[in-house]
């Protein structure tokens, strides 16, 4: 039986503070994303469509919800022979006295697991992007151009790339793409129109030899270090171009826009069409009843999976499994993650609750049109209480930390 020519090795261990509370337990590719799924979920589903079924998920920060998700793999049918979802946790021994240090630490530190696996190309993704991609494609370009490296790229307007992507200018080769003329790592002032979507291919051996020699230095990260290093030595570094739909979900507000990004008429991701995969085991998602709407409720635009009990009003939001809006309570443009409780007459809009969080009666949250308020895991919101817009409340405070004078817009609770 042939082996798999393909290495897949996703970073997924991160923490981005832009986040907020919601990574305070979790890493930003465990954040629930969609109604029922996590923000990885993408990239191992896009794996699994392009026929690649050997995976390494290199992890570091809080992994236990990624490692729960992750399970044996079956969601995504990773197991078998030469087929296989391994979790790299960072470690330290007689020769390497450091945890992960950056992406491409991570990846040098686990050179032994590419030797063992002997893969004919190394395909590096981030584990935080929403984007259906088939690999197949770019690796078949990558081989049509010999490539050292070949980076996926999506144009984007200067002015919403300075300071956020690394950017680059790329050839015009082929339709698909062409050598990079340059590269920026999130710039001021970029040249370029192509931001980066943290999707590599790399030739094995050029990949090893590179972040060998990048151990000498004092930074270790694809983006600032290694794809500027091989663009000063004049190696074959090639841009792939991607047209297709992609999510950032780096920030609060870019997560907000994502997430509204499904729905509507035509919305702009279609997890359906796109064939998404998840572990419905995690939480037992795949035990919960049916969606139940009471005849004073109402969705309007909106997507509640299955265990939900919608007995008020919801517009433009998404409801995870467990949610309960009661009678005379309003959600609108808002994300309520797993086992959130909304009591009657409570008003939410533009707010992002994370799991297990009640609402008491009579609450006021958020505001239309301005930031988003974010409330952290386990928490009781007490009756009356008013949050403004652009709020942050710290995860399980405690009863006697609420402010009974409210929170002011952009006021944080901790």
């Amino acid at each position: 039986m042939a082996t798999p020519s393909t290495l897949a090795m996703i970073l997924a261990g991160g923490r981005v503070d832009e986040l907020g509370v919601l990574t305070h337990y979790r890493p930003k590719s465990a954040v629930p994303f969609g109604g029922f799924a996590r923000v990885i979920d993408f990239p191992l589903s896009n794996l699994m469509r392009s026929g690649i079924e050997r995976i390494a998920i290199l992890s570091q920060y809080r992994s236990y919800s990624l490692i729960n998700h992750i399970g044996t793999g079956a969601a995504w049918d990773m197991i078998g022979r030469n087929r296989g979802i391994f979790i790299l946790p960072p470690f330290k021994d007689y020769y390497n006295p450091h945890w992960y240090r950056g992406s491409a630490d991570a990846v040098y530190q686990n050179l032994d697991f590419i030797r063992y696996n002997k893969p004919e190309e190394i395909l590096i993704l981030s584990g935080d992007h929403i984007y259906e991609m088939d690999y197949r494609q770019l690796i078949r370009f990558h081989h049509e151009q010999d490539a050292d490296l070949t980076a996926a790229f999506i144009k984007v307007e200067k002015k919403n790339a300075a300071r956020r992507f690394g950017v680059a200018e790329i050839a015009d080769n082929t339709a698909e793409g062409g050598r990079l003329l340059s590269y920026e790592e999130k710039p001021e002032e970029p040249k370029g129109d192509w931001a980066s979507l943290t999707v590599l291919c790399f030739k094995p051996k050029v990949l090893c030899a590179i972040l060998k020699e990048n151990q000498a230095a004092e930074s270790y990260e694809f983006g600032r270090d290694i794809i500027p290093m091989m663009m000063r030595r004049g190696m074959k570094v090639f841009g792939y171009k991607f047209n297709g739909y992609w999510g950032y979900t780096r920030t609060v507000d870019e997560y907000w826009q994502t997430s509204m990004d499904l729905l509507g008429d035509s919305p702009l991701i279609d997890m359906e069409h796109w064939g998404l995969r998840t572990n419905l085991e995690h939480r037992g998602i795949r035990d919960c009843q049916p969606l139940k709407v009471g005849p004073d409720g109402s969705l309007d635009n909106s997507m509640a999976y299955n265990g939900c009990i919608v007995e008020g009003i919801v517009r433009n939001s998404i409801l995870f499994p467990g949610v309960q809006v009661e009678k005379g309570a309003e959600v609108s443009n808002s994300i309520l993650f797993f086992n959130n409780t909304v009591k009657e007459g409570s008003k939410l809009e533009r707010v992002i609750s994370d799991v297990n969080t009640s609402f008491g009666s009579g609450v006021r949250a958020g505001a239309a049109g301005g930031r988003v308020t974010v409330i952290g895991w386990n928490n009781h919101v007490p009756d009356g209480m008013v949050i403004g817009g652009g709020c942050s409340v710290a995860p399980e405070m405690d009863a006697d930390k609420w402010p009974q004078e409210g929170l002011a817009d952009l006021e944080e609770l901790r």
